[in-house]
């Protein structure tokens, strides 16, 4: 027999330490994301057996919501708005040039590991849209040119 890995043992821990919070399959898999920065798809036989629910309803759980990712991230996540707002501000446009750029679609990485790509639906930042977030970083007014700046700057930095 294998001996566990260090994530299988992680989400075992994680899911017997929240497994008796009322509606706890949700504050599991947040927990998973928080600490592995995804939830792995061999996890959820486990989260099921720990549950006692079915693979298919931990599976579709994590499917339905759009926060959950199944692979790990890049090490930058680019969120870009696409609320009303940012509608109205030409994101359009600048959604085509990210994902050009990146050569990516959105809930993907960048071969290289170094981007993520996530739609947000509001960073709260209407009155400069259109609006990105990279890490903790909000961006206004982002034009292809400023999406193109951070991204280099980023990537220099590496």
């Amino acid at each position: 027999m294998t001996e566990p890995s260090t994530t299988q043992l992680t989400v075992q821990e994680i899911a017997a330490a929240l497994k008796d919070k009322p509606g706890a399959l949700l504050p599991i898999l947040h927990s998973i994301q928080d600490t592995l920065g995804y939830i792995p798809p061999e996890s959820v036989a486990d989260i099921a057996k720990t549950l006692n629910l079915s693979r298919a309803e931990v599976h579709g759980v994590i499917s339905f919501y759009h926060y959950f990712r199944e692979t790990p991230p890049g090490k930058h996540t680019i969120h870009l708005c696409l609320a009303e707002s940012c509608q109205a501000m030409g994101n359009k446009k600048l959604e085509a040039h990210v994902k050009s750029t990146l050569g990516i679609d959105f809930h993907e990485t960048t071969a290289d590991g170094k981007f993520s790509l996530e739609p947000v639906y509001c960073l709260g930042n209407c009155a400069c849209s259109p609006a990105m977030q990279i890490g903790k970083d909000i961006y206004g007014r982002v034009s292809p040119q400023l999406f193109d700046d951070v991204i280099g700057a980023l990537g220099a930095g590496e």
